[in-house]
């Protein structure tokens, strides 16, 4: 059994020393954040990278000369401060997230697809394989944004929330010329691959449309968007297969036969798609996967991605926010569908990651700071710059987390023991005080199960016997 560092427990009674009352700080995001004349509108930008030791803005150049700002920061930004505003109240938040989103609305063609990046001299990024004009990633992450704004500002800033709700609807050509391929099916090697999705199966970038427009039926009942989630979950339901016993365990495909956990939302938007609609099949597809597949990444722990046609391709690393925030954000949306006490439980786990319950034994989001380190390379190397996706990312996660203390109580538990049995699959988790808790998968009953205290080691100690 691997025991708490001496390190992790003199980190966690220096936080909880610190009194903070929450998790969530928005500085690190601030910093990341500045005001532009844009397209003769004042607009707020989120610089794509900032680098260990000093944390100064540095320019996106991965694909070739990207730029310094993205819709794809700005929206997962304005998304971060209009849910902090909807929970909280706190109008600082509202404030922030409305320059952010008229930068995103800027970034929209008049045919309503979406570039991406800016440059230096605040000229858009039009011929960039990362920026070109197109419904993609970035459109999907924008319509999330603007449909969120919509519903959360009807009541408070009706005028821009109307033309918010215009530059969702003018993405409804493109989404209907992505779903004329519905009911296309290709099959590779057992595996059906649904062609009605973005870039005609890439079921991640559609599970953050799916975000989007979810949170635009909630706010207009539309009966057209109604049909586009129907569909589009369909399709995200067709890439899951597998269950308790069986490979690959219920997992939902990213894209064809890939599965990578970055930006694989799937379970948080069907979750989140099915109680808006009460559609049991929705929520539980969610629950297969959070069930049979998320169990065991807390289990065995998080890997980067696999094909489910070689499985023994699978790479663990590097494991980033972006990763985390789908599987943790997802079991919040399944308690709230379903209200197990045990995804919340599960959610607290999937986010200990940021804590140090992750292979390098490093804390990866410090709320001191607001800062998140951008990865984990190698079960000994942390990448400590901090940019844009990674900060988001780690609040989008904490700020759904932390308004439920069953939740936030796992953040500080670490993996200490696992277990593999004919029977059980199970993982042991401990707190700096030594409290515990276990699941463990039932392969012979294919369910999940969790003890805490003294159930968890009277059940560990049967196992073992």
């Amino acid at each position: 059994m691997r025991l708490l560092s001496t390190a992790a427990l003199v980190w966690f009674v220096t936080v909880s020393a610190l009194g903070q009352s929450t998790p969530v700080n928005f500085d690190h995001l601030k910093h990341l954040t500045e005001r532009i004349v844009f397209e003769g509108d004042s607009v707020e930008i989120v610089h794509v990278y900032a680098n260990y030791p000093t944390y100064e803005w540095v320019d996106a150049k991965e694909s070739g000369i990207e730029g310094i700002a993205c819709v794809d920061d700005a929206a997962r930004a304005a998304v971060a401060y209009l849910r902090h505003y909807e929970l909280t109240k706190d109008s600082t938040s509202l404030r922030r997230a409305v320059p952010l989103l008229r930068f995103v609305m800027k970034m929209q063609a008049e045919d309503g697809q979406f570039y991406n990046f800016i440059f230096s001299d605040y000229s858009i990024n039009k011929h960039g394989q990362t920026s070109r004009k197109s419904f993609g990633w970035w459109a999907a992450r924008a319509v999330w944004a603007m449909a969120l704004g919509h519903r959360v500002l009807m009541q408070v800033e009706a005028p821009l929330a109307d033309s918010l709700r215009s530059r969702v609807e003018r993405t409804f050509p493109h989404i209907q010329h992505v779903l004329a391929r519905y009911d296309s099916v290709q099959v590779s090697q057992g595996y059906r691959i649904p062609r009605w999705l973005l870039y005609e199966s890439a079921a991640d970038a559609t599970s953050e449309l799916l975000l989007g427009l979810v949170e635009h039926y909630a706010a207009t009942r539309d009966s057209l968007t109604h049909i586009f989630i129907q569909q589009f979950a369909a399709g995200l339901m067709m890439m899951q297969d597998g269950d308790h016993r069986s490979f690959p365990f219920g997992l939902h495909r990213s894209w064809e036969t890939v599965w990578h956990m970055w930006g694989n939302a799937q379970t948080q938007a069907l979750a989140a798609a099915g109680a808006l609609l009460a559609e049991r099949r929705m929520i539980a597809s969610a629950e297969l996967e959070a069930q049979v597949f998320y169990s065991r990444l807390l289990i065995h722990g998080f890997i980067r991605e696999m094909d489910v046609l070689q499985p023994q391709s699978r790479r663990q690393f590097d494991q980033i926010a972006y990763a985390v925030r789908p599987m943790a954000v997802g079991l919040i949306r399944l308690f709230e569908a379903t209200r197990k006490p045990m995804y919340l439980t599960m959610a607290g786990l999937a986010a200990s990651w940021f804590f140090g319950n992750n292979p390098a034994q490093q804390q990866m989001y410090d709320p001191r700071s607001g800062r998140c380190f951008d990865g984990i390379n190698d079960s000994a190397t942390v990448n400590r710059n901090s940019g844009a996706e990674s900060t988001i990312e780690a609040l989008l996660t904490l700020i759904e987390l932390e308004r439920y203390p069953q939740a936030l109580r796992y953040l500080h538990y670490r993996k200490t023991d696992e277990r593999t049995t004919a029977r059980y699959l199970l993982g042991v988790f401990q707190n700096p005080s030594g409290d515990e808790i276990t699941l463990a998968v039932d392969l012979k009953e294919s369910r999940l199960l969790l003890f805490e205290g003294e159930k968890s080691k009277a059940f560990r100690r049967r196992v073992k016997g």
